[in-house]
């Protein structure tokens, strides 16, 4: 963010790479937020969600009667962020024979419409963003290098969340205020020993996927105490080192240790422990049973007093069966 500060004034292109969920639209808006264009439009592109026979279109706009269709002039992106930003997501994907045009405007900062002969000339800031490593397409002849030196101005690398788990309390919480104020519903600081299990996960899908587990747990979760899903953690965390599968273990045991201490032993039922940590009975059970937890002190289903087995005697009274 610091990085993001400086270069925001700069007005230079600049390349966002980084995982999937990590955030990467978000860093483009925070450039634009604290430009000089700030002012001005913001227009985004996924690359990668346009058919590449509209995709031309879409960036520098058609005149009428371009294509089967075009019924009237349309502006493109570029010409709609004039003065301002033009995000271009995925742009790893976009079509080689389209590149040329891109890397022009990129480079003289004009176009032409499709279907048109006229030069439009624009002032656009361009950042661009990939989950792809544009060097090896690049050296797999899937991306002109002409391009990529272009846009490859100014990198941004975001880090995967596995590599930032020290942001992951900070991110629960900007997460819980903004899902409570979302869903009218107040809800508690998540346990330690949740916490704990969240910094050991992988975060295959980064911020994203961390942002899912806690809307899913805030709505899933009847009262305030959140109860995230222990399972699908537990299923995605690495297995590369024994160490960490260990402690991992360790903090599910604990959490589902306390989350029983809570319902006094109680497993199933509406109030039970897997209705509270948001997995089915069978499945808490088969955690508990591969983490050494007794099961059998453990009550499935709330006591009920049932009455004593009775037998009929001869004088026509009722005793109670013994045992």
């Amino acid at each position: 963010m610091h990085q993001v500060r400086i270069i925001a004034k700069a007005g230079s292109v600049t390349l966002i790479q980084g995982e999937t969920g990590t955030g990467k639209e978000l860093v483009a808006r925070a450039i634009h937020n604290q430009s000089p264009r700030r002012h001005r439009p913001f227009v985004k592109l996924n690359c990668a969600a346009i058919p590449a026979p509209l995709l031309e279109s879409e960036l520098f706009g058609h005149e009428r009667g371009a294509f089967t269709g075009a019924i009237a002039q349309t502006r493109g992106r570029f010409q709609q962020a004039d003065q301002g930003t033009l995000f271009l997501d995925e742009i790893g994907d976009m079509p080689l024979e389209l590149q040329p045009k891109l890397l022009r405007a990129l480079q003289e900062q004009e176009f032409e419409r499709l279907g048109g002969s006229q030069t439009i000339q624009v002032n656009v800031r361009v950042v661009a963003a990939t989950n792809q490593d544009l060097a090896q397409l690049v050296a797999e002849k899937k991306f002109r290098a002409d391009l990529y030196y272009r846009l490859n101005v100014i990198p941004i690398q975001l880090p995967p969340l596995r590599e930032r788990i020290e942001d992951i309390p900070q991110l629960v919480e900007h997460f819980l205020n903004m899902l409570s104020a979302r869903f009218n519903k107040q809800v508690e600081p998540l346990p330690d020993s949740m916490m704990e299990v969240l910094k050991l996960h992988d975060w295959p899908g980064n911020i994203r996927e961390l942002q899912n587990i806690i809307e899913r747990a805030v709505v899933l979760s009847p009262e305030c105490a959140l109860r995230p899903a222990l399972a699908g953690l537990a299923r995605g965390a690495s297995q590369s080192s024994a160490a960490v599968s260990r402690t991992l273990a360790e903090a599910e045991r604990d959490h589902i240790r306390e989350v029983l201490k809570e319902t006094r032993g109680l497993i199933g039922g509406r109030d039970g422990a897997a209705a509270r940590l948001g997995v089915p009975r069978s499945t808490l059970i088969y955690r508990m049973r591969k983490l050494g937890i007794d099961v059998r002190r453990s009550h499935q289903t709330p006591h009920r007093l049932e009455p004593l087995p009775v037998k009929r005697v001869a004088a026509g009274g009722l005793l109670p069966v013994a045992g």
